[in-house]
């Protein structure tokens, strides 16, 4: 995770040189650093000015580290601690962490090394900021129906259907499954003059041509066999409002040349009708296809195609908008908190991580779905991993099974392949499991399955895991 803000960032330590060393190694512009000559400095500086990080030596003459995090941890709970010393010893790691300190960084350490730790430090003062000013918000930023967020992605977005709702002009929605391509066209109604009168929304993948024909026009007493009375269309009864036609890319050839027509003259003949009827009404199309392509192969009517492609809005797949995740998790929270009668307030910070780094192969309707069952299996006011159902993706190893191998020497090779891949998956669950439970601290979770530290930060490279 990133943040736009400038970490401000306190060096404590008794030899000069080392806190000059950690300035000139800091010296970025995402951070403003200043350094203490002692602890009893250190809390000074710290009256007058909020830190987001402490890093201090744990051995000095006034006032040693140990006293330095208590103060820090009883007075500034949201500064977080590292600390560094050249007297390293598993019984001091452990009681430092024991404290609540962040990561343990033992003297020597190169450049690289400090920047790493202070790196994933800020990723956790970024989370719990956006999480705080989360759970101040009692409105979120949107435009009506769900619109929620602030990447550049989701931004466009919304100022294109700001710029189209006010006029007339028919909308071609592109989009993944799930990323909310109904709510798109929910806010253009909402947003425009027409907001007082009916919305309608068809799934156009769902219906026969006969069912979908008879939907959208009507059709008189006698039509066919069953028609024993008029039935108004949708597009008669949604007269001064706007209809949504979803998956358009599934009509047939025959609706799409009814459709053509409708959108030049905006009238149409029920099913079985000599009597035209006139309406206004406005039309949003919304597809997860390549419409284009499907006129190249004569799929797709081309003359239908131009017709709707007047004013298209491409809405990001969720795994493209990550600074979201978080804005529409909590939303989801709210609003099934709620409905469910329970004061859910918060994901917790695991949680909230796991969440930011899933790949949503199923949007926005996915999180949804996650946050609600979260909300059910929560027994207190925190969700936390234990409520999240398993976020997994198609096993490699289950498509390899499903491979049948032809001689001897590709069932060995076949069955290595599985073998290693077995190992690097849990090789793999074994390392952000770890990170998971211990706050993504390196050394915290070195020292908990019991590695040495370079041998876990060698896993972690291995698997190329990295934080968001």
């Amino acid at each position: 995770m990133t943040t736009d803000q400038i970490m401000d960032i306190l060096v404590v330590d008794d030899e000069v040189q080392i806190c000059r060393n950690c300035l000139k190694i800091l010296a970025l512009p995402q951070y403003k650093v200043e350094y203490a000559i002692d602890g009893l400095d250190a809390l000074k500086r710290m009256e007058s000015k909020q830190f987001n990080i402490v890093i201090t030596d744990l051995n000095m003459e006034r006032l040693g580290g140990m006293e330095v995090i208590a103060r820090v941890n009883a007075s500034y709970p949201k500064t977080i601690v590292i600390v560094m010393t050249g007297y390293a010893s598993v019984s001091s790691a452990v009681e430092v962490m024991k404290m609540g300190v962040f990561d343990y960084l033992p003297k020597p350490f190169t450049p690289y090394e400090l920047r790493a730790v202070v790196e994933q430090a800020c990723a956790r003062v970024a989370l719990r900021i956006q999480q705080a000013n989360l759970i101040r918000q009692t409105k979120k930023k949107m435009i009506s129906h769900q619109l929620i967020g602030e990447s550049l992605g989701i931004k466009k977005v919304i100022q294109m259907v700001q710029k189209v709702a006010d006029t007339d002009a028919t909308v071609l929605v592109y989009g993944e499954s799930g990323t909310g391509k109904e709510l798109i066209a929910r806010a253009v109604h909402a947003n425009s003059n027409r907001n007082k009168k009916v919305f309608f929304a068809v799934d156009c993948g769902t219906l026969s041509d006969k069912l979908l024909s008879s939907e959208l026009f009507g059709y008189v007493k006698g039509a066919f066999t069953g028609a024993d009375t008029d039935k108004p269309g949708i597009f008669k009864l949604a007269h001064k409002g706007t209809v949504f036609l979803d998956e358009i890319s599934n009509i047939s050839r025959e609706i799409q040349a009814r459709l053509l027509r409708f959108l030049e003259t905006r009238e149409f003949l029920p099913i079985g009708g000599t009597d035209v009827i006139k309406v206004d009404v406005r039309l949003v199309f919304a597809t997860n296809k390549k419409l284009e392509e499907m006129v190249k192969k004569n799929e797709f009517r081309e003359d239908f195609y131009y017709r709707i492609f007047v004013y298209p809005i491409v809405i990001p797949t969720l795994n493209e908008r990550k600074m979201d995740i978080l804005p529409i998790a909590y939303f989801f929270l709210k609003q099934f908190s709620e409905k469910m009668g329970k004061s859910i307030v918060k994901f917790d910070e695991d949680s909230a991580t796991r969440l930011i780094e899933y790949n949503w192969p199923g949007n926005v309707r996915q999180l949804k779905n996650v946050v609600e069952r979260a909300v059910i299996l929560c027994e207190n006011t925190v969700i936390s991993l234990k409520d999240l159902p398993l976020l997994g993706e198609i096993s490699e190893i289950d498509e390899m099974i499903e491979s049948i191998p032809r001689t001897n020497e590709e069932l060995k090779l076949l069955k290595k392949k599985i073998r290693q891949k077995a190992v690097n998956k849990v090789e793999r669950n074994f390392i952000l499991n770890a990170l998971a439970r211990n706050d993504w601290n390196i050394t915290k979770s070195a020292l908990e399955t019991g590695l040495l530290r370079t041998n876990f930060q060698n896993l972690i490279k291995k698997h190329k895991i990295s934080r968001p």
